[in-house]
């Protein structure tokens, strides 16, 4: 194997192309405006060597000086602002339960020229072929090893590759429809592949969010430099799966399979699932029946046509390829090898993501497809061959070193920073295991301008450019995921290292109007309508509706209660420390001895308590956990709530995470304003989900959780405030029953008369016409059971059953006998009733999980 030539000129002495001719008096305005230089020995996509910008950021560069920083930056926040508005987000798994954290992108566009993107796109499209063939002789007659066009070692001893998917001819004989190249420019101008991403290419979703945050904060200058616009291409992308997957069905079903909302791209997952109008799923959404992959619905099974996935190759079945995986699908190889279902990309495509294939790529490219590679991957060297180890072990120090197969055991970096018995200690493991370790030049990647509190700096960039399949050949996405280092001299461009990303803007577009642009980016045929809703996607609106209904419960409990901690004489807000020490033990929130301590030690219990129910999220009573669990299933709706009710979560979550004051004087206030500002932003929520849900078995579901919840709620709180305080006790406590069950003014604008419990009971258990009385959730309830599609299973007794018994129990009440005490002083009637009451909320929930929310059956299949 024979080095390629990569020495560079150093210094920053690179000749300009005849492309980039400027006249000094067309730029000399912006010169000063601009005040960006590169950094010495990298390409600059922006500037020349001169200081004068290229000709295709021309425009870009007089107007960036012509705003200014203060304007740029201005700009700059308004971009954020919209990110953080429309929920973009990465690296969720890292972060605190249901703090994840915004996608970091900067103002300024890569403008790339339209000659220059056309040759990146011819390269592109080349590749995907390339590796799509290698795909197809890898896993079908494996003619390159018996031509020796490949070491076996890079084949048999990759973990990628999966032997049981050998001699499964996908179908259509495609094995890459997705595919995506990081692209990176060296110094001489010349762009290199870093990597190769054919498993499950992620960013697609992140690069059109870029778009559409660049195209809204610089408008003018989006239609000025006729960007191409990227919705042709997602289109394509879907138009294509949909006809591979119909076969001869006319209404083909695709799912989107994810990891779940603990992987760092779930927010683009969720995005592109809602963009396409594709089911998102996750593992245990899907059944292998017979050879078919069907979806769980609460209807039963519905087959799936075509999986578009976005998970590891191995984890994706854990009968026939990784034991351990919790995340795949049962027989879903299987499912494959009959042709019942097609996945994107095919299940082993990983295997020709190692660097250690790139040294042998030119002469497969000449082997398999009779051309020349259009673009070099940069310089590497595999280990396993004489030559390019003994070069590799000589110039140790000048090159990085990875290994061939992932390996957590396997150093990986770069040598010279290595001690003298470290790099010794490197080269001996290389001669002993030569074919795991791969050698490559160090990329000395071109930088583009990053705004920054002192102005702008150049960064280090790095290209992922997309290709997808659109039938007879392979289409290039008009743009990139174009990412960022962190700092000047940073190598790491992750963006779970730290680094950022930026628009990309290729030239040669229409010169449509940014609104234009926009509407046509967002112009994608509408979600499917009609079906059944996945048995998960049911379970989280059942809990959702749960969750935010003992929010809402426990910020109405600890704003009735704070008052008793600061003595006020406040007549609309009073309530006793006794009341509340009363409440509280009865609610199980303190042990019954706290009624016997001093009125001191009642102060400190109550204020440590009702302090811990707002910031303590481990204690799974308080609004902090329960605050925690809605964020968490709300996070796995995400791409089933508008952008208003998911922005809503955010706020309530962003304020009810704030540090806990330290000054205690100042924390009883903050803790009321804090709880007043939660209480409306929870209305808006509930306000945002009544308006904007279609009346489908979603929000059937999500109001089934609501009743069942606050049925269970208000029968606790009548409980603990009337049947578990002695009688001459109990009617002065009554306005703090009143005022967590949000019931005060009904009361009043009713009876006019003293608070009396008959009246109390008539109002919060049995007047089906108010909203916060059992009566109401229960025929509510009901109302929304008798929605529910019909299931096969078990009936007796179903939840409609149980929930017609109870509402007649309820209606068959009578207020003077659940009034009346036995000679202990005791409401036997009563809280019996509300046993009953309680027992029939947990039935009905037992028997939505049975019958709905897990079915291990089919109940029918969808005709072909």
């Amino acid at each position: 194997m024979t080095r390629r030539n990569l020495r560079l000129r150093q210094g920053g002495t690179l000749q300009r192309s005849v492309t980039d001719k400027t006249s000094s008096a067309e730029v000399e305005p912006s010169r000063a405006a601009w005040r960006y230089s590169g950094v010495e020995g990298h390409w600059d996509e922006a500037r020349l060597p001169s200081g004068l910008p290229r000709r295709h950021w021309r425009k870009l560069s007089v107007a960036i000086g012509r705003m200014g920083l203060g304007e740029l930056n201005r700009r700059w926040q308004a971009g954020q602002q919209l990110i953080h508005a429309n929920g973009i987000s990465y690296d969720v798994g890292s972060q605190p339960q249901g703090r994840e954290r915004p996608w970091p992108m900067d103002p300024i566009p890569l403008v790339i020229a339209e000659k220059e993107w056309a040759r990146i796109e011819a390269a592109t499209i080349q590749r995907a072929r390339l590796l799509d063939a290698i795909l197809r002789d890898y896993y079908g007659e494996q003619r390159l090893l018996h031509e020796r066009q490949i070491a076996p070692e890079l084949l048999f001893a990759n973990p990628q590759f999966l032997r049981p998917c050998h001699g499964i001819l996908p179908r259509g004989g495609v094995y890459l429809h997705s595919y995506a190249a990081d692209l990176g420019r060296s110094p001489d101008g010349s762009w290199w592949v870093v990597a190769d991403r054919t498993q499950a290419p992620s960013g697609l979703g992140y690069a059109l969010e870029n778009r559409l945050a660049s195209a809204r904060t610089l408008p003018t200058l989006f239609s000025q430099h006729r960007v191409r616009p990227l919705a042709p291409f997602l289109l394509a992308k879907r138009d294509s799966l949909l006809t591979l997957a119909a076969g001869e069905r006319a209404d083909p079903r695709v799912v989107l399979l994810t990891a779940g909302p603990h992987r760092e791209t779930y927010f683009e997952d969720s995005f592109l699932a809602g963009y396409w109008g594709f089911r998102l799923v996750e593992g245990a959404d899907l059944a292998v029946r017979d050879g078919q992959v069907y979806l769980k619905t609460l209807a039963g099974l519905e087959p799936v046509d075509l999986i578009m996935r976005n998970l590891e190759d191995s984890m994706c079945d854990p009968l026939e390829l990784r034991g351990e995986s919790l995340l795949g699908v049962p027989g879903l190889l299987q499912a494959v090898r009959s042709g019942t279902v097609i996945i994107d990309n095919a299940l082993g495509s990983g295997l020709v993501e190692t660097p250690g294939q790139m040294a042998f790529l030119p002469g497969l490219c000449r082997r398999l497809l009779d051309e020349e590679l259009l673009m070099p991957s940069v310089a590497t060297w595999w280990c396993g061959q004489d030559g390019p180890r003994r070069y590799v072990l000589e110039h140790l120090d000048e090159l990085a070193i990875f290994p061939t197969f992932p390996r957590f055991s396997l150093y990986q970096g770069t040598p010279d920073l290595l001690t003298a018995a470290m790099r010794e200690e490197l080269a001996r493991r290389i001669e002993a295991q030569p074919e795991q370790f791969v050698a490559q030049e160090r990329v000395l990647l071109s930088t583009a301008p990053v705004p920054t509190v002192s102005g702008l700096a150049p960064r280090q960039i790095l290209l992922r450019v997309f290709a997808a399949r659109d039938g007879e050949s392979y289409r290039v996405l008009p743009g990139s995921l174009t990412r960022v280092s962190s700092e000047e001299t940073s190598h790491f461009l992750s963006i779970q290292l730290g680094g950022g990303s930026k628009d990309t803007w290729i030239l040669g577009g229409t010169g449509e109007t940014p609104a234009v642009a926009r509407r046509a980016e967002l112009s994608l045929a509408p979600h499917a309508s009609g079906g059944n809703l996945p048995s998960r996607v049911a379970d989280n609106l059942f809990w959702l509706g749960r969750y935010a209904e003992r929010v809402e419960t426990s910020v109405r409990l600890v704003r009735a209660l704070l008052p008793a901690l600061s003595g006020e004489d406040d007549l609309r807000h009073a309530v006793s420390l006794e009341a509340a020490s009363r409440l509280l033990v009865g609610l199980r929130y303190l042990p019954p001895e706290i009624s016997s301590a001093s009125l001191s030690q009642q102060l400190w219990q109550v204020h440590r308590l009702l302090s811990e129910m707002v910031y303590d999220r481990t204690r799974m009573f308080g609004l902090g956990w329960n605050l925690k669990e809605m964020c968490r299933v709300a996070w796995n709706l995400k791409e089933r709530l508008s952008l208003d009710t998911w922005n809503v979560v955010q706020q309530i979550e962003a304020d009810l995470s704030r540090p806990v004051p330290a000054d205690p004087n100042a924390r009883d206030h903050a803790q009321i304003n804090l709880l007043d500002h939660a209480i409306v932003a929870l209305s808006a929520f509930s306000g945002l989900l009544m308006e904007n849900m279609t009346r489908g078995h979603g929000w059937h579901f999500l109001e089934i959780g609501r009743r069942l919840e606050r049925t269970l709620q208000v029968a606790e709180l009548l409980r603990s405030g009337v049947a578990q305080v002695p009688a001459d006790e109990v009617e002065p406590d009554l306005e703090v029953l009143l005022r967590i069950a949000d019931s005060s003014s009904t009361y009043r604008t009713r009876y006019l008369t003293a608070l009396r419990v008959d009246l109390l009971l008539e109002l919060l258990l049995i007047d089906e016409s108010n909203p916060r009385s059992v009566g109401f959730q229960l025929l509510t309830l009901l109302n929304h059971l008798e929605h529910l599609p019909r299931h096969d299973g078990p009936q007796d007794p179903s939840e409609k059953e149980t929930a017609w018994n109870v509402l007649g129990l309820v209606r068959r009440a009578q207020v003077a006998n659940l009034c009346r005490r036995n000679d202990q002083g005791r409401l036997d009637a009563f809280e019996d009733l509300i046993r009953e009451i309680k027992a029939a909320m947990c039935t009905i929930s037992d028997a939505l999980t049975l019958h709905y929310l897990s079915p291990v059956t089919t109940s029918f299949v969808r005709s072909s």
